[in-house]
């Protein structure tokens, strides 16, 4: 299990995104969606430690895996 403390890197990919709105119900200060055609947008790519786990929760919640989590030391680059 992840460290809520940890710093975190966010990405959306807009082409997978079904306008579910999941993320922007689950965690609304890193998330929101486009109001004309519904589709994720990206308010905070790199969230802060009070919206972590809420950010982390809307990565598992997305119905088609449109939002992508990596933290800074887990990008193998």
């Amino acid at each position: 299990m992840s460290d809520p403390q940890e710093p975190l890197r966010l990405g959306v990919d807009r082409d997978r995104c079904v306008g579910a709105g999941m993320c922007a119900l689950t965690a609304p200060e890193v998330f929101d969606q486009d109001d004309e055609d519904g589709l994720v947008v990206l308010l905070h790519s790199a969230p802060g430690p009070e919206h972590r786990a809420a950010a982390r929760m809307a990565v598992g919640l997305c119905p088609a895996g449109a939002i992508a989590l990596n933290a800074p030391d887990s990008t193998g680059s």
